[in-house]
């Protein structure tokens, strides 16, 4: 088998990569419908942005005790529970708008409603792939699900487009979409219940007590490596990756174009995305200087878009973009669930998805803003700029936690000397 799916010889991970990529179609066909329900049910950019505030608001607030709760029980079956949630919020909306009773805060309360599953489930979904393959085999399945989800990212915006318009444009139309939604869950759902227990690498659920939250922040606390991490996707994320913000402003603003070249440039992004996360399936190894070099390769690259005088250079440099987020972000989500311990990796990936995704709410008024006052371009350079500095901070705190800049270029140099197995912790090994 090709090493770029290598963990796909893994009978459990086969059913789960299937699963998804059906579940994580339907998810991006209901983005799509769900917003265009709003814009038919009356609403603008103001009910749009309630919506999805309304949306990843919970998965803000509550992931940290998600993490909590994904230690706690047996992530198969916890993840069979968010899924069935979703599955059923949609269901709901779907009904609601295919019988025309659909009203605006009734996407509110649902999008809401979806969000606490999502806050539920994604702690257990990323930490759960540690328990179906091998540690040599994590990196590739991490590239290979962020393979399947930029798949789904191409697939199910157009899907929903065509059906929508094939069903009239309504509401109504929106309503099967969001249906249709509904059912995939079912896939996902069907294959963890088919899956062979004796593979699963399942640590031993931690017992409920008092302070299991802040204990997974003492202990990525005391782990440089997490730390340095951590500081290099939070300003990544707050300031770099608000893409639907500034390539709309460079769309209308800069170049003069209108909703379908908006368009063509979110497809080229997640063409760059998608190539990125084949690449990282296809290493063996885990380098510290991976996550480095394409967290510096992201920020750049930032600036440069900021400088490209036409709109066709633009959408061809952008997919580089794509590369660039995807490769640092499945080096940094493997990295974190190689060096966390079996029994607090719900918590880890709790934190780290936190971090990831809560910066947004803080990043995007003000790169917003920089658009706003200096222009569309200033969007790009800015974020390409404060993602270096990240960077910059990163490897300072880092080197001052590991005993100063010769012990960081020496634990650069013992890691990356080493192959991806033999860096993990005997703990993880063992699990």
């Amino acid at each position: 088998m090709s090493p770029t799916f290598r963990a796909l010889r893994n009978h459990n991970y086969r059913l789960y990569v299937a699963g998804t990529l059906v579940s994580n179609t339907g998810t991006w066909m209901q983005r799509i419908a769900q917003d265009w329900l709003v814009l038919t049910l009356g609403g603008g950019g103001t009910a749009l942005g309630i919506t999805t505030g309304l949306q990843f608001l919970p998965v803000l607030l509550l992931s940290p005790y998600a993490g909590v709760i994904a230690d706690r029980f047996p992530k198969r079956r916890l993840l069979q529970v968010t899924q069935a949630t979703m599955a059923l919020a949609s269901l709901l909306l779907g009904v609601l708008a295919v019988t025309g009773a659909a009203q605006t805060w009734h996407v509110y309360a649902i999008a809401f409603a979806f969000g606490i599953g999502s806050a539920f489930d994604a702690p257990a979904r990323q930490s759960f792939v540690s328990e179906m393959v091998e540690p040599d085999e994590l990196t590739n399945a991490v590239g290979l699900n962020s393979a399947s989800f930029n798949l789904a990212r191409i697939l199910g915006p157009a899907l929903a487009g065509l059906l929508i318009h094939a069903l009239g444009d309504g509401s109504r139309a929106t309503g099967w979409v969001i249906l249709v939604n509904a059912v995939s869950y079912l896939a996902i759902i069907a294959q963890l219940q088919r899956m062979d227990l004796a593979q699963l690498h399942t640590p031993k659920p931690t017992g409920r007590r008092p302070g299991a939250l802040l204990e997974g922040v003492r202990y990525v606390r005391s782990q440089p490596r997490m730390v340095l991490i951590l500081i290099v996707v939070f300003f990544a994320g707050t300031f770099g990756m608000n893409f639907q913000v500034t390539s709309a402003l460079m769309a209308t603003e800069t170049f003069g174009k209108g909703a379908g070249e908006f368009g063509v440039l979110g497809s080229a992004v997640a063409v760059g995305s998608l190539a990125g996360a084949l690449m990282s399936a296809r290493r063996v190894r885990i380098r510290l200087r991976l996550l480095l070099g394409s967290a510096v390769g992201f920020g750049v690259a930032l600036v440069v878009a900021s400088t490209l005088p036409t709109y066709l250079s633009f959408a061809l440099f952008v997919p580089l973009i794509g590369l660039a987020t995807l490769t640092m972000l499945n080096s940094a989500n493997a990295m974190m669930q190689l060096t966390a311990a079996p029994e607090l990796r719900g918590r880890v990936m709790a934190l780290y998805m936190t971090i990831v995704m809560g910066g947004t709410p803080i990043g995007s008024p003000i790169i917003g803003y920089v658009g706003e006052r200096f222009g569309a371009r200033w969007t790009f350079a800015a974020g390409g700029v404060l993602t270096l500095v990240g960077v910059v901070v990163a490897v300072a705190v880092y080197a001052r936690l590991t005993g100063g800049w010769r012990g960081l270029l020496a634990e650069v140099r013992r890691r990356e000397e080493r192959p991806l197995e033999d860096a993990v912790p005997e703990s993880v090994q063992a699990s």
